[in-house]
């Protein structure tokens, strides 16, 4: 038996500073491709780059989104990131209260869907 895919993701990103983060989340959630982003206080990142072993401070940033729209959210952070190659990764709401789902369902519908 083949799995659905989910309909509902969280997207995570990173950036080096709090106001990046800011205006990430904020754009986001403004253009309807997310229902909300939270920022997380900055994390320790380690990891290889250009052959070095690097650590930095960087603030996480998680969007509630549908999968509906995904690739437009996934166009948006690597527009909007001033990152290289910024990480973008989607994780599966695999079960969710159906308030809250229903909230990002109409929260990221398409303008031409309201």
């Amino acid at each position: 038996m083949t799995a659905s895919p989910a309909a509902w993701l969280t997207v995570m990103t990173t950036t080096d500073s709090e106001d990046k983060a800011h205006a990430l989340a904020r754009s986001a959630v403004e253009a309807r491709l997310a229902a909300c982003a939270q920022i997380s206080a900055p994390v320790a990142s380690v990891y290889r780059w250009q052959n070095a072993i690097e650590t930095s401070e960087e603030w996480q940033v998680l969007f509630k989104t549908t999968a509906e729209r995904y690739d437009e959210l996934e166009e948006h952070l690597q527009r909007e990131h001033d990152y290289d190659t910024p990480e973008i990764i989607a994780l599966p709401v695999i079960r969710g209260s159906a308030r809250y789902l229903g909230w990002v369902t109409a929260e990221t519908a398409p303008p031409a869907a309201l």
